[in-house]
């Protein structure tokens, strides 16, 4: 236990000296939120895959693995996607007109790219980043208190005020640059605890080969098509599994990464580092969940703990069943990692909406860079205690939640506003400013009403279900923007 005490400390020491340095370079506001347009490829890649991934890398799709056994590859497929058609086709473009437009967060891009006459597109993007950002982040600190109760038998409420108060403490430091360079050391850590854990896994097994044994377990496991094989219902699963890479496509606390590196030339480098870590640590988690079901079951373990929960538990199992105990406190900071490096990025843009795209765009343009600067770090504060409320919340009135579903409904919300608006931007130069709002207002609102609305609906609601609320408020969203678009450029004509 000492061993593990030993590790949490140093990985914590890690993050306040990042969190230092990076206070002594903040000289203004873009310095604050886009680290002065100034960071290496190798800074931004991981960046943006430690925050893309968060506390649903770790414990939410090795659960996947685990429940789901192979067809949980079809999130990798996703993600994959998702990952290498932001890089590939939209980063170029996007940070290209962001130094055009001198933006530093996507309220202010979308504000530029359609010479907007008033604030509505301005306070829209702003509100809706705050509630779902909230969202977001409460599921974090959500999965914060579960590692620390997991892996070192920490009350719950404990467990997700400490990591809370650690990941506000060098946000309030360093801003961007210190959530950046944060997220580069937690990414290594998050790729490399993440491909080590089955290779060691794999040197221990004993007894028949995995998907052999794996068959005869539930056949189900070792089906592509998931539980009962090839059906409507399953297909609708898979598609739900393969859309989730959508939320790579414009959410706007990956895409302030592209606006923060240097060069597009940067982004040249970066893509492929983006693309491999993504195909190799969501390759791994699946196997991770694999694995470890194989394991446990030829052990004789009780296969609810390793189950309950959608399986969120199989990681923090698997790692004390066959790691000593210096190596259970490496990955105890390679949780935090995933969770960490999503929170601080998420309150990051949070307060960048409040402060920079309604305080001083709106109310306060002649406030100097100081005061805005003082202001950020008031309002991070505020939106990171009203997110540990609600996580607090929410894990009394439903202590069966899952840190899957609860991350993506967050995720999904951002997504579904922000995606469509941004790949519509780049790509069509008729798009106007009401589709814009069109787009964002459908694509927010769908996401309540699918995750609430549809899925509960008699006879085709499990279809609802088991796609999820990303996919239809995603295509939503593209459609009216599309539509509005074209009403109000025929009108114009």
């Amino acid at each position: 236990m000492i061993e593990q005490y030993v590790m949490l400390v140093l990985y914590f020491m890690v993050l306040f000296v990042l969190g230092y340095k990076a206070s002594r370079r903040i000289k203004n506001i873009s310095d604050y939120y886009v680290g002065g347009k100034k960071l290496g490829y190798w800074v931004v890649a991981f960046s943006t895959r430690a925050t893309g991934e968060s506390a649903w890398l770790l414990l939410g799709l090795t659960g996947a693995g685990a429940v789901a056994g192979v067809s949980a590859f079809w999130i990798v497929l996703g993600e994959v996607l998702g990952v290498t058609i932001s890089w590939l086709l939209m980063a170029k473009p996007f940070k290209r007109l962001t130094d055009q437009y001198q933006s530093i967060t996507v309220p202010d891009y979308l504000s530029s790219r359609f010479n907007t006459k008033t604030h509505l597109l301005r306070k829209i993007a702003a509100f809706v980043l705050v509630v779902f950002v909230t969202i977001y982040v409460s599921a974090q600190i959500d999965a914060t208190g579960s590692a620390f109760e997991a892996f070192l038998g920490w009350n719950y409420y404990l467990g997700a005020t400490l990591g809370f108060l650690l990941v506000l403490a060098y946000i309030f430091m360093g801003g961007f640059v210190a959530v950046a360079w944060s997220d580069l050391f937690q990414g290594l850590l998050m790729f490399f605890g993440l491909l080590l854990l089955p290779l060691v896994a794999w040197w221990m097994l004993t007894g028949p080969p995995v998907l052999e044994r794996l068959a005869q377990i539930d056949p189900d496991l070792v089906s592509i098509w998931g539980p009962g094989g090839f059906s409507t219902e399953n297909l609708f699963t898979i598609l739900g599994f393969s859309m989730i890479g959508l939320g790579f496509m414009g959410s706007p606390q990956l895409f302030v990464r592209f606006i923060s590196v240097k060069s597009e030339e940067e982004i040249n480098k970066g893509r492929w580092v983006a693309i491999l870590f993504t195909l190799l640590t969501d390759s791994a988690a699946v196997i991770i969940g694999i694995l470890g079901r194989y394991i446990f079951d030829v052990s004789g373990t009780d296969i609810e703990s390793v189950l309950g929960n959608n399986g969120q538990n199989v990681l923090p199992m698997l790692v004390e069943h066959v790691m000593p105990n210096l190596l259970i406190g490496l990955y105890i900071a390679v949780v935090l990692s995933a969770i960490m490096s999503t929170i601080d990025s998420l309150l990051v843009v949070a307060s960048s909406a409040v402060t920079r795209d309604y305080y001083q765009k709106i109310l306060h343009p002649e406030k100097d860079d100081k005061i805005l600067t003082a202001f950020s770090r008031k309002v991070t504060i505020a939106i990171a205690l009203i997110a540990l409320t609600l996580s607090l919340i929410v894990s009394v009135l439903s202590p069966d939640r899952t840190i899957f579903w609860f991350v993506i409904f967050g995720w999904s919300g951002i997504a579904a506003t922000f995606c469509p608006v941004i790949i519509l931007s780049l790509f069509w130069k008729s798009y106007t400013e009401r589709g814009a709002i069109a787009t964002m207002l459908s694509g927010f609102l769908c996401v309540p009403i699918f995750k609430f609305g549809f899925s509960r609906l008699p006879e085709i609601g499990i279809y609802f279900e088991k796609m999820d609320v990303l996919f239809p408020s995603f295509l939503i969203a593209l459609v009216v923007g599309y539509l509005v678009s074209k009403m109000e450029n025929i009108k114009n004509k």
